[in-house]
């Protein structure tokens, strides 16, 4: 029996890294496992618990073949190592930081696929991206631009078996929502 790819999705500042690491310990008595990314981003910089690389040694890694998924996104690039595979070949299930616009490839590759798209309010998303401290004036409200553009668009995702879950209260709320859609999801495919 194969493992169940689970692609979360979501804007910048939607709350993914704190969502994933508050559902750690609950997903590991699932058997699932959360997969490491690998990102061109400054290993200063802070965020999600990922690897940093040079852009020359991400296309090194790409060449290698030690991805099974990667993307370009916001200026970086961005791959799951081929872990993923193994582990899904293996039957463990698996929680990956996913990209919106790399959702189609995905399920072209893992066409069983449990996507969930993470939406938060604008003004929520505001003060998080505030809090981080990661952008500028100007970066932050382009993301605000980008997150009301994303919250418009959601409504046409509805018929594409994507499931949303809204993380604009409580991270205990946001958990529990993601732990039954992922349960749900698993119990589907079984």
């Amino acid at each position: 029996m194969s493992g169940k790819l689970i692609y979360l999705m979501g804007p910048s500042g939607s709350g993914k890294d704190s969502l994933i690491d508050a559902a750690r310990p609950y997903l590991a008595q699932r058997g699932c496992e959360v997969i490491r990314r690998v990102i061109t981003r400054s290993p200063e910089a802070v965020g999600e618990d990922a690897l940093s690389v040079s852009p020359e040694a991400f296309e090194a890694l790409k060449q290698e073949g030690a991805f099974a998924l990667h993307w370009q996104a916001n200026g970086l690039e961005y791959g799951i190592p081929a872990q993923l595979d193994e582990w899904l070949g293996a039957g463990r299930h698996v929680l990956v930081n996913g990209s919106r616009g790399y959702l189609k490839r995905a399920r072209e590759r893992y066409p069983d696929v449990l996507p969930i798209l993470l939406r938060v309010d604008t003004p929520v998303l505001y003060k998080r991206l505030m809090a981080r401290g990661r952008e500028t004036q100007e970066e932050i409200l382009a993301r605000l631009e980008r997150n009301h553009a994303f919250l418009e668009s959601t409504h046409s995702l509805r018929g594409e078996r994507v499931h949303l879950l809204d993380n604009s209260t409580s991270l205990s709320s946001a958990v529990q929502k993601l732990l039954a859609i992922i349960d749900e999801g698993v119990a589907a495919s079984t």
